[in-house]
Formats: structure tokens, sequence, C-alpha cells
């Protein structure tokens, strides 16, 4: 057997644990959970063990692995929250039809490497999306939320290729703005927010963070208002989505040039989460990163943002809903083309960027229960 490269637990839910890794060969490689046991053939592997316990320890193995800190001897699933299942929530950020190469700053050319898709291979963005596509059409949730970075320089082209890709969703599909999709058309894809997406048992918020022309964020105009109305209006749980991140509640400077919502935005978004327990989360996109903050004047719920589409580790992002919490289990896109894709680019940024876009497990996947 050739030799098991950077496996990494992926996912962990309240019933099921993913592990990714790569082969050489299609060689068959066993993953063992507890006492189950699954056989995947590589070069690009994605065991799924389902079929467990919330809230309970297993052991962890890849044959041939070691233990190591991406992939640690034992796992303990997700809690599950307590009552019935409400409803079933895919999000996706930072899609970037249109772009060509990754891995290039403007501010540092010389940090690579640049990476591009190969002659006669369809543009990554193409692979990749599709391929989440792929894997939500399968999970059949209630709503899609995309939120942001449609496109890589906010084209009509662009934004087309889009919506065909995922308009298969149909109305379950809803989507906002994110910078790049207001480099060429300042009203491009705001699609009328901020907006609300009524569910069973629990209502979504879309925002519109977009500065045209800048890759900053904000929240212009009444939107903190009108989600302090919304969350007034309805004892349903509220999941709120943008495309920018807040800035970090906790620091103890400002600034003015801050590429995430400004200081000033931020702390009225987080005044008004404070204000109301069923504001129950903030999601974004626009680092390329999974992490997950939690402030005291928003009474810690959680802030996350969620790792692009478009590159490794190719993330998309579900959220199950129920009567008394939820939980967000970040999802590995696994198609082998967009495997070896991500493969390639989990080396960007002088090798750094696993390390940055990756996250620690507690920010990928974790229940949140309601107060």
């Amino acid at each position: 057997m050739s030799e098991v490269r950077d496996a990494e637990l992926m996912s962990v839910g309240p019933d099921e644990v993913v592990v990714t890794f790569v082969t050489d060969d299609d060689d068959a490689v066993t993953t063992r959970v507890g006492d189950a046991e699954r056989v995947t053939r590589g070069p690009y592997h994605a065991p799924r063990v389902d079929g467990l316990e919330p809230d309970e320890s297993y052991e962890l193995a890849v044959e041939g692995v070691a233990p190591h800190e991406l992939l640690p001897s034992s796992v303990r699933t997700l809690a599950r929250p307590p009552g019935r299942l409400r409803a079933t929530i895919a999000t996706a950020n930072d899609v970037h039809f249109g772009e060509v190469e990754c891995g290039r700053l403007a501010d540092a050319p010389e940090v690579g490497p640049i990476l591009r898709s190969p002659p006669g291979a369809p543009p990554y963005p193409q692979t990749m999306n599709r391929a989440a596509v792929a894997e939500i059409t399968v999970l059949s949730p209630d709503a899609v939320v995309v939120k942001g970075d449609l496109t890589h320089v906010g084209t009509e082209a662009e934004y087309a290729a889009f919506l065909d890709a995922y308009g298969v969703l149909g109305d379950r599909l809803h989507h906002v703005r994110g910078n790049h999709d207001a480099m060429t058309d300042p009203t491009m894809a705001v699609e009328g927010a901020p907006y609300a997406v009524a569910l069973d048992g629990v209502t979504l918020a879309v925002l519109d963070t977009v500065i045209p022309g800048s890759d900053r964020g904000q929240l212009a105009g009444d939107q903190v208002a009108w989600l302090d109305d919304l969350a007034e209006a309805t004892s349903d749980p509220v999941l709120v989505f943008g495309h920018h991140h807040v800035w970090d509640l906790d620091a103890d400077h400002r600034s003015a040039t801050y590429f995430g919502i400004n200081p000033d935005d931020s702390e009225q978004l987080a005044a008004v989460v404070g204000l109301h327990e069923n504001l129950v989360g903030y999601f974004a996109g626009h680092t390329h990163r999974n992490r997950v903050r939690r402030f005291e004047p928003a009474r810690r719920v959680p802030f996350c943002e969620i790792g692009c589409a478009k590159d490794y580790p190719g993330s998309w992002a579900e959220y199950r809903v129920y009567d008394g919490g939820y939980t967000q289990v970040v999802r590995r896109i696994a198609a082998p083309a967009a495997m070896a894709w991500t493969e390639q680019t989990r080396v960007m940024y002088s090798g750094l960027y696993r390390d940055y876009a990756l996250g620690g497990l507690h920010e990928r996947c974790f229940t949140e229960r309601f107060s």
C-alpha cells in the first residue's frame, strides 16, 4: 500500500465522523471509528462513518497513519440538540465564478505558488461548485444561502455562470452579494437584502455587508434596525447571514480600514444580538477560513466564518435546527476532481494556507443550544 498523506479529521456530527486523505494509487484503506469500519479506494478518500451515538467518544484510526494533531486517536460526536428537527440549511460562500488563478496576493506578488486549472480542464470554480451543488442536492435542505463573492469581478457572464450552477436548487436558493460582485455593477446580486426567509421553526436573515468598490464591509442604512424589528416580530430562532465577518469586539484599538464589517457597525450588530435571545448566530464568508468567535456583548453566540468553496479545503456548511438548538457541520467537497484541486491549493501562501483556512475542529463543527 502506498503512503497515506494529509489525513485529517474533517467533520463530526451527532451521528457521524468524516476523515479525508490521499494515496498515490487506488489503494484500499480502512478507517475505523469505534467498532465501525469503512474501506475506501484512492487516490482521494473521504470515508464517512455514520450510525454513531451523539455525544460519545470513539477511538479513531486510519490504516497506516499514526495519530497526529489533525487526526487524533479519539473523537467525540456532537451532542444532538433536544426536540424535533425543524429545518436543514446549507450554505456556501466565496464561490468566485470567473476566477482563473488563485494564490496571488496583490501586495506580495512573490508569495506563491500561483495555481491554475490544467490546460483543457474545466475552470476550477466550475469543478468545485458543481461538486458542492451535487452534495447539497443529496442533503436536500429546506434552504440554501450563498453568502457572497459569487463572481470574480462581477461581470454578467460570471453571475450567469453562478446562477446556472446553483439554479438547479430552485426556489430553495437564496443569495446575496460579496465585495467581488460589486466591482463592475454596484447593484449586482443585492437580491433585495436585507431579507428574511421563513422556514418551519426558524427564520433566516440575510444582510448586505458590501461597500461597492472596496473589500471592506458595513451595515448600511437601517439594516440593524431591520434585524431588531425582525427578531422582535418572531419567537422563532433567527440565523443571520452576510458576506463580511465582524470586527474583533475585544480588540483594544479600532481601524478605519478593516477588511470586515467596520467597528461601529459590528458593535451595533452585536448590541442587537445581545438584546434578543432568538438571534442565535451570525454566519459569514469573505476570509476564506473556518473560524468561530464569541463576544460578551452578543451573549457569546457564535460569529462564524466559513471557508471558501473554490479551494482548500473546499467548504460548504450544513445546519440542522431543532427545537432546542442547532448543529453546524462544515463539509469538505469530496468529489475526486474537487479533492484533487484542493490538495494542490492547500500549500498556497508559502505553505501557510492549510493551517489558516482549515481552522480547528471546534470551529467547523459544533452544537449550539438555545437559551
